[in-house]
């Protein structure tokens, strides 16, 4: 059965300033070597500067791939929850957003959701599609929550590395399916977990 394979990358690491460090340089670089065999249509990307560059960055390797930007992967809160509902540490952050500003962004979230999720022209095609998509933290992990069917403030949590990989794969008549989270196999061990708050890095890893 045919799909559509939508490819989620948060940026590399950026500096205060915005920039992408030498690290997320070479983060995005080793992301776009790891793509380079697979058939990307388009890379949609923020319009953030650390986002558009690793868009940039990542298209060197992946021929034939369109780039697009698009304000719905912007850098924002994807959700308004009542923060009195939520564990202490994720009302804390939702808190510092005022209501607004959580009122916009979940404006943009289902927008962003009805952009890029769903089979797209897979069905009617038979051939499987592919599409990556470079943006930020909270908005990756609202695709997740978006394919799992969890409730709407449980993106809370969902951490990604900079430039790891997260997969999910949209089929006619089924539902989403999580093919891989978090997968930052072609990243040596001095640039995974960049991004992660403090404490949730495995001692191991």
């Amino acid at each position: 059965m045919a799909g559509r394979f939508l490819y989620l990358m948060r940026h590399g690491e950026a500096t205060e300033n915005g920039d992408l460090s030498a690290r997320g340089q070479e983060q995005a670089r080793l992301a776009g070597e790891r793509l380079g065999g697979v058939p990307v249509a388009t890379i949609h990307h923020s319009p953030q500067h650390r986002a558009a560059r690793t868009a940039e960055i990542v298209a060197r390797y992946v021929p034939g791939a369109a780039t697009a930007e698009s304000r719905l992967l912007d850098d924002y809160i994807p959700a308004d929850p009542d923060p009195a509902g939520l564990p202490p540490g994720y009302a804390r952050l939702v808190g510092g957003y005022d209501v607004a500003e959580r009122a916009a962004g979940a404006r943009l979230a289902r927008a962003a959701t009805a952009r890029f999720t769903g089979p797209g022209d897979s069905a009617l095609t038979g051939d499987d599609e592919h599409e990556l998509v470079v943006t930020h933290n909270f908005l990756i992990g609202w695709f997740v929550r978006e394919a799992l069917g969890a409730a709407d403030w449980r993106w809370l949590g969902l951490n990604q590395q900079n430039c790891a990989l997260t997969v999910l794969l949209y089929r006619h008549e089924m539902p989403p399916s999580l093919v891989s989270f978090n997968d930052a196999g072609h990243l040596p061990k001095s640039l995974r977990w960049t991004g992660f708050p403090d404490g949730m890095r495995p001692a191991t890893w």
